[in-house]
């Protein structure tokens, strides 16, 4: 991963929030670098760091971490919403995933969130290569599979167009596909643009069988990222997301 971009000292991320307690879990690509950074570039220290690095552990090299290292990396991706969760990015998103009657920041109504890719990169996922991409992708090819096989979560939810299309890759499947007129984001001067609902049931990811099946709901708008976002869009999919998963209990 030497040309990928990788914030080379940062853990991975394998999830946000405790997953062997989640229903509910969301989907994005990898994640940020203010996962680790402030906004200056500069590393998260004391109280205001989300995830450990070479640094907190004391190590020089990711090849050194023994079974202790893993536990405290493991525990604060288990612990990150007690902690200082990224709000600006996740608070936004707990509101769609309440729709699932769950919550990051409950854990009595257990969701987590998960990525594509568990490494954070230097820049944005739109800014890397296309080359850089697909070796991510390729290093995590399987990731995902074995943490959902493993866990109760049971709702899966993509958030944004390129999270759908690179599951819709890795699963193999197309997801069916729902022109939704109440979540189109207005434009000046330019056609509005259209919101689209993704539903599907998976039983199996990059080959894993996860002996169970997943429920899979997604959106095209990026929550966090897409300009123009109303909160009358945002509560829309939030009640999509309520009506599917109820009829998904039925």
């Amino acid at each position: 991963m030497s040309r990928t971009d990788v914030i080379k000292w940062g853990c991975p991320v394998p999830s946000f929030g405790d997953i062997s307690r989640s229903r509910v879990a969301t989907l994005g690509l990898n994640p940020s670098n203010r996962e680790f950074v402030d906004e200056m570039g500069d590393e998260l220290q004391g109280e205001l760091r989300r995830f450990h690095t070479l640094k907190s552990l004391g190590l020089k090299d990711w090849s050194d971490a023994d079974a202790r290292h893993l536990r405290l990396i493991l525990e604060s991706c288990r612990r990150y919403f007690l902690g200082n969760p990224y709000d600006t990015w996740f608070k936004r998103l707990d509101h769609v995933v309440s729709g699932a009657k769950a919550s990051f920041y409950d854990t009595a109504c257990g969701a987590c969130h998960l990525d594509l890719i568990p490494y954070a990169t230097v820049r944005k996922w739109t800014e890397l290569t296309a080359s850089q991409r697909s070796s991510l992708l390729a290093v995590a090819a399987d990731t995902l599979g074995l943490l959902l096989r493993d866990s109760p979560v049971r709702i899966l939810i993509l958030n944004g167009k390129s999270v759908v299309e690179q599951f819709q890759e890795i699963a193999g499947i197309r997801l069916e596909q729902e022109k939704m007129p109440g979540w189109s984001l207005p434009r000046q001067r330019k056609p509005d643009v259209a919101g689209f609902a993704y539903r599907g049931v998976v039983h199996s990811l990059s080959g894993i069988d996860l002996y169970h099946r997943i429920l899979v709901l997604g959106f095209n708008h990026n929550l966090q990222s897409s300009f123009g976002v109303t909160k009358e869009v945002i509560r829309s999919i939030r009640n999509w997301i309520s009506r599917a998963a109820s009829e998904s209990d039925a």
